[in-house]
């Protein structure tokens, strides 16, 4: 019997370094909890800011906490679009060559070569999770993921992440939730690697 886990979509976000944070909020400004998320230590801070690219802008966009050692926008594909960017699907922190864009706060704004990308779809686990599922960190399968909602859909290409660090949980983007119409508590089942 295969085991479940946990599928969440990952909204739009961004993840800054503490230098960008201060010019787009203040000098010395540090970043508050809205709610913690399912990877420990992890959190969506109350800090909102704007994306603008060469075509468009996407407003009201959440920084993720803690700070970073570099900036990283993670964005759909349909949003990159929109807003006028290359987004490369890339795993989280692979930002090397990846879009530039313009980051807008309330007291500045910092313009970043690299940083965007559209993240690839990816499980979380603990060394003990990818045991127990047969899997090693950088492993790559499919994954059933039922919304029941009628929908739900086959995701080949995810990527298995394993660190003591990680809470068992999958992450998808928004343009792969709509289209398996995932909403309120999703599971998935790897169906092979």
């Amino acid at each position: 019997m295969s085991k479940e886990f946990i599928v969440e979509t990952s909204a739009r976000h961004v993840h800054v370094t503490q230098e960008t944070l201060e010019k787009l909020f203040g000098k010395g400004y540090q970043l508050t909890i809205r709610k913690e998320l399912s990877q420990p230590g992890q959190f969506v801070s109350n800090e909102r800011i704007t994306v603008v690219g060469p075509k468009r802008e996407i407003a009201n966009i959440s920084i993720l906490g803690p700070d970073r050692k570099a900036n990283q926008v993670e964005i759909s594909l349909t949003d990159a679009r929109n807003i006028g960017v290359e987004a490369p699907v890339r795993e989280s922190g692979d930002i090397a060559g990846s879009a530039p864009c313009k980051l807008v706060g309330p007291a500045g704004e910092v313009e970043i070569t690299e940083g965007v990308i559209a993240a690839k779809r990816h499980i979380h686990m603990t060394p003990a999770d990818a045991n127990e599922f047969g899997v090693k960190n950088g492993d790559i399968g499919s994954v059933m993921v039922d919304c029941g909602t009628g929908r739900g859909a086959v995701l080949a290409n995810t990527g298995i992440r394993v660190s003591d660090k990680f809470a068992l949980a999958m992450h998808i983007d928004t343009d792969e939730s709509n289209a398996a119409g995932c909403k309120g508590d999703v599971k998935g089942i790897i169906c092979n690697i």
